[in-house]
C-alpha cells in the first residue's frame, strides 16, 4: 500500500515542503530511503524501526521504499523521522491516512518512541501556513516556538496553522480524534523584556565623546569603527550598546526567532524583544562569518540579524573574512550559492568593530611604539579601503584622564534609550516599520534629507577636505539625518553636517 506524509527540509533559514511517499509491499524485508538524503536521514531507518516497536506498533517485515520528493532538494538532519514513521504506519494500515491529510510532521525519534526537538520548527510552521496546510505536528519542546508563526509572516498573511506538540510516537494514533493534543496558542510578547539585566551605559566613565558616538550609531542603526589604544573603553562601550537599542517589534521578533531556530538555539521567549548581540572570535573563517558549509548553515552575520555584530580586534581577523562583509553591509542579505542549491540569508544589522592603532597596541606616532613601518602597513591593510568606506562612523577613542575617571556616573541606558527610540520612531514614520537611516537609498536621501544652505556649504567643504567618495558623501548625509532626528528637526543644519563629518575621520585628531 502507498501512503504520503508531508514534512519540511531546512535550507539556510528557510524551510521547503517535502512529500514523504512510503510504499510497503510483499517481498524480501528491506528498508530503502531515496531522494538525496544525507547520512542522518539514512540512519532514520534504524531509529524508526526501534521507535515503532518500542511504542507498541508493529514494524512491517516487508519491502519498504521511502521517497523524499522533490528528489533534487538536499535533505539533511533527523527531522524527517516522524513523517517517515507516520508514512510507514499509514502504508501498513496501522494508522488512518485521513489523519495525515493537511498535516505536516516534524521531529526526531528516540529509540523509546519519544520525540526530540529539531532546529527550524518556526520556519517549518511558516512554510506549512504558506502551503495551505491546516496544521503541523512538532516535538512538544518546539511547540511554543512554532506557534510564533501565528503572529503572521513576511508575506503579510495573518493567522497561522494549528500547532500540535507531540511528546511520543504513540500520540500519532490520536490525530484526528477528540483525544489529540490541544493546539498551542501564539505566545504573548508584551512582557518579553524580562531576563538577565544588560550592562549599563552609565558604567562608561570619562568618555563623553564615546557616549555620544554610541547614541548616534544606535539612533540611526549606523555601522561603527572605534580605533584606540588598549584599555580606552572600546570593548566596554560595544558591549553596552545593546542596552540603548529599542526593543524588537513583533514582526522582527519572528525574524530573529526564525534565525535562532534554524541555528538550533533554544528560543528564550522571556527575552524575545532583545536584539541579538554576537561577538565571534577573530579566528573565525569566512564561511563561519557569512554562512556556508554542508549542510548550509547561517553564519554570525545572519545570527546578528536585527541586532549587533561586534568584531573585537578587527585587524586580527583574516582578510578573506573581512572582505566577505562588503556586499552584506550594502544589501542586508547574503546569497550563498552552491552547485545544487542556493539560499538567501538575512543580515540587516549594526556592525561595530574595535581595533588598536598598531600591532603593539600603542599609538604608532608615540616614541614607545616598537612596530616596524612594514608591520604597521600590513596591520592597517587588513581593513581595506572599500570596506572602510562602507562604515558610517569611524572615530578614534582616547585614553580617559584620571580626573575624568574620578567623575560621577553618566546617564543610564534607560534615559539614552528613550532618545534613541524617539529618533527611530521618526525614521519609521518616514521609511516604514523596522527601517532606519542607515538603510536610506540615494533616492530616499534626496526626498528625506533636505539640507539648508549652511549645511550644503559645510558638506561641500568637508567633501573636499576629507576626499570623500560618492558612497562616503551619502553616508555623511545619513548620519547628519540621524543627528537632526535626535534634535527633532526636519531639515539638516550645518552643525549636523559638521558633526557627521567629525564622526567619519580616522586619526589622532578624530573625536577632538
Amino acid at each position: 500500500m502507498l501512503a504520503t506524509a508531508r514534512t519540511f527540509a531546512l535550507l539556510g533559514v528557510e524551510a521547503w515542503q517535502v512529500r514523504v511517499e512510503v510504499d510497503v509491499r510483499r517481498g524480501l524485508p528491506s528498508f530503502a530511503i531515496v531522494g538525496l538524503p544525507d547520512a542522518a536521514v539514512r540512519e532514520s531507518r534504524e531509529r524508526v524501526r526501534a521507535a515503532l516497536a518500542n511504542a507498541g506498533f508493529e514494524f512491517p517485515q516487508r519491502r519498504i521504499t521511502v521517497n523524499l520528493a522533490p528528489a533534487n532538494l538536499p535533505k539533511a538532519g533527523p527531522g524527517f523521522d516522524l513523517a517517515i514513521a507516520a508514512g510507514v504506519l499509514a502504508a501498513s494500515e496501522q494508522l488512518s491516512p485521513d489523519c495525515l491529510r493537511g498535516l505536516g510532521l516534524v521531529g526526531e525519534l528516540a529509540l523509546d518512541g519519544s520525540i526530540r526537538s529539531v532546529p527550524g520548527a518556526l520556519a517549518m510552521a511558516e512554510r506549512a501556513r504558506r502551503c495551505g496546510l491546516a496544521g503541523i505536528a512538532v516535538p512538544e519542546a518546539n511547540a511554543e516556538e512554532a506557534a510564533l508563526a501565528k503572529l503572521g509572516g513576511r508575506d503579510g498573511a495573518e493567522g497561522g496553522v494549528e500547532v500540535l506538540g507531540l511528546a511520543n510516537l504513540g500520540q500519532l494514533a490520536t490525530l484526528g480524534t477528540g483525544n489529540q493534543p490541544e493546539s498551542t496558542p501564539a505566545p504573548r510578547l508584551e512582557v518579553a523584556e524580562a531576563g538577565d539585566p544588560m550592562p549599563d551605559l552609565a558604567e562608561i566613565k570619562g568618555q563623553p565623546f564615546l557616549r555620544r558616538v554610541l547614541e548616534v550609531a544606535a539612533s540611526g542603526g549606523h555601522s561603527l569603527l572605534m580605533t584606540g589604544p588598549p584599555g580606552a573603553g572600546k570593548s566596554m562601550a560595544a558591549r553596552r550598546l545593546p542596552s540603548i537599542l529599542p526593543p524588537l517589534a513583533a514582526t522582527e521578533v519572528v525574524e530573529v526567532m526564525r534565525v535562532a531556530s534554524a541555528c538550533g538555539a533554544a528560543p528564550r521567549l522571556n527575552e524575545a524583544r532583545r536584539r541579538p548581540f554576537r561577538h565571534p572570535h577573530h579566528t573565525i573563517s569566512a564561511a563561519g562569518l557569512v554562512g556556508g558549509g554542508s549542510p548550509l548553515r547561517p553564519g554570525e552575520l545572519t545570527r546578528a540579524h536585527r541586532g549587533l555584530l561586534f568584531l573585537d580586534e578587527l585587524a586580527e581577523f583574516s582578510r578573506d573574512a573581512l572582505e566577505a562583509l562588503r556586499q552584506p553591509l550594502e544589501d542586508g542579505e547574503i546569497v550563498v550559492a552552491r552547485a545544487r542549491h542556493s539560499a538567501r540569508l538575512p543580515c540587516r544589522l549594526m556592525l561595530v568593530a574595535a581595533a588598536n592603532p598598531c600591532p603593539c597596541g600603542g599609538r604608532s606616532e608615540a616614541e614607545d611604539c616598537d612596530c616596524a613601518p612594514a608591520a604597521l602597513r600590513r596591520y592597517r591593510a587588513r581593513l581595506s579601503g572599500p570596506l572602510a568606506d562602507r562604515i558610517d562612523i569611524s572615530v578614534t577613542v582616547q585614553q580617559p584622564s584620571p580626573g575624568a575617571m574620578a567623575a560621577g556616573r553618566g546617564e543610564s541606558s534607560e534615559i539614552v534609550r528613550r532618545r534613541v527610540t524617539a529618533a527611530r520612531g521618526r525614521q519609521e514614520a518616514r521609511l516604514g516599520p523596522g527601517r532606519c537611516n542607515a538603510e536610506l537609498t540615494s533616492a530616499e536621501l534626496t526626498r528625506h534629507a533636505p539640507l539648508d544652505a549652511g549645511a550644503r556649504l559645510a558638506l561641500d567643504a568637508g567633501h573636499r577636505r576629507l576626499g570623500l567618495t560618492g558612497r562616503g558623501h551619502d553616508r555623511v548625509v545619513r548620519v547628519a539625518r540621524t543627528l537632526a532626528d535626535l534634535d527633532g528637526l526636519r531639515a539638516i543644519g550645518a552643525r549636523h553636517v559638521i558633526e557627521a563629518l567629525t564622526l567619519r575621520r580616522r586619526g589622532p585628531e578624530a573625536g577632538t
